[in-house]
């Protein structure tokens, strides 16, 4: 179908669902279930409208719970919003396994944003670089009403750096900027400096007679998402011997080994990497969703700090030294627990209640044991039943949903399959045989 919408952006929502309906071949069908997906309070929904463009209903994800982490000696019931039946039922049970053996610990290593003014410098560069501490002073003199709040929290500018990339794009220049948001994520913030930057910038070189006037071009002020320098470290450590029959039959020294082994191999495999942190972010991002923080920026900055080296490789390692085994997740992650959704989406506001109002670096540690708890689970299921076989089981639900099996039968499919592979076909092939009995 063929349908140009005028101005759908200036209708309101009644005649936007009105104006898109129409691409359907059951436009009522379509429009009842569009609507059946917004919130019973009416206060509650117009909230969610606003949170984009163009809103026509809800998109509704499970929120769930992974009860019993304990971190650094602190017990948490993690929300989690994600769709994956697997990822909860896993973190879960990595939690448990680990909350009588010291529990997740983490550290932060640092908590630094980073922000970048490119520009094009078709001039001296030396002519720069002589006067730069005198446009540095400018810049942070310059800023100071939109840092002094973040300043009085012990925020603000933390650096200004002068970058020479003349020799991967031609007169390719910019300012780069280290920046402090305590417990905001900052992006509006950085954004904002930046772009003050580059006003002071463009109105200082105007007034210096040394300069060529057609000497600056301001490219684009902007954060960036890599923050290799905001990082938690998370780890789980405990004497092999309290590995045996963690999988039964399965002795702690062959579990440690394999786990290990599995581990080296997403270090030096990309191919093996990318699925092997895939798991690590199923943990992380449902948490980052249910905290109303922004999953697409934190997975940017992991993908991109582990291919930091040349080659894309694992966020996670292991070691096995004098009988003990150490598993660690090294993660660059910025979070914030104030501003964006945090004040506004009730759910979000939940999930902070729920983990006692962390602080950003609290909330940076409960993140990464999630995705730690994740990883743990994936690899000890690689490395000895298979991951099919948990995976399956959790999915059975999902699959008797999409066969339609009627609510009388459903515990005697889950009771068939209890010690057998899960499939469409097989709880196919089984609800068929149920019918005709």
């Amino acid at each position: 179908m063929n349908i140009f919408i005028e101005g759908f952006s200036k209708k309101n929502k009644e005649e936007k669902l009105k104006a898109l309906v129409e691409f359907f071949k059951d436009p009522a069908l379509a429009l009842d279930t569009f609507k059946s997906f917004d919130h019973q309070n009416e206060k509650i929904q117009e909230l969610i409208n606003e949170f984009s463009e163009n809103t026509i209903s809800n998109f509704h994800l499970p929120y769930s719970i992974a009860p019993n982490f304990r971190i650094n000696g602190k017990t948490y019931a993690v929300p989690m919003v994600i769709e994956e039946s697997s990822v909860v039922a896993a973190a879960s049970k990595s939690a448990k396994f680990w909350y009588n053996l010291g529990g997740f610990r983490t550290e932060i290593v640092g908590t630094e944003k980073v922000g970048q003014v490119h520009f094009l410098w078709n001039d001296d560069k030396q002519k720069l670089i002589d006067r730069f501490d005198e446009l540095k002073k400018l810049l942070i003199d310059g800023t100071n009403e939109i840092t002094e709040n973040m300043r009085n929290r012990g925020g603000g500018i933390r650096n200004i750096v002068l970058k020479d990339l003349s020799h991967k794009e031609e007169n390719l220049m910019q300012l780069f900027t280290t920046f402090e948001t305590v417990d905001s994520m900052g992006a509006n913030f950085v954004n904002s400096c930046l772009e003050r930057f580059a006003e002071i910038f463009r109105n200082w070189h105007k007034d210096q007679a040394e300069f060529n006037n057609d000497g600056l071009e301001i490219i684009m002020s902007i954060l960036s998402n890599l923050t290799p320098n905001c990082m938690v470290r998370c780890w789980v450590e405990t004497g092999i011997e309290n590995l045996a029959n963690i999988v039964p039959g399965v002795s702690g020294e062959e579990f440690a080994k394999k786990f290990y082994t599995a581990v080296r191999i997403a270090q030096v495999d990309p191919y093996r990497a990318t699925t092997h942190n895939k798991g690590i972010y199923n943990g992380i991002d449902a948490v980052v969703l249910a905290t109303g923080n922004d999953f697409r920026a934190v997975e940017a900055c992991g993908h991109a700090f582990a291919s930091m080296n040349g080659e894309y490789t694992s966020l996670t390692s292991c070691s096995i030294e004098n009988g003990i085994f150490k598993f660690t997740l090294e993660l660059p992650i910025a979070l914030g627990v104030v501003g964006g959704l945090t004040n506004l989406h009730p759910l979000v506001k939940l999930s902070h209640e729920l983990l006692d109002n962390p602080n950003a670096k609290e909330l940076m540690s409960i993140a990464a044991a999630a995705g730690l708890a994740n990883n743990f689970g994936a690899v000890k299921s690689l490395t000895t039943t298979g991951i099919q076989q948990g995976h399956m089981k959790m999915h059975l639900f999902n699959i008797m949903n999409q066969l339609e099996v009627e609510q009388k039968d459903r515990d005697k499919v889950v009771e068939h399959f209890k010690d057998k592979n899960v499939s469409v076909a097989a709880v196919r092939k089984f609800v068929e045989e149920l019918e005709l009995a």
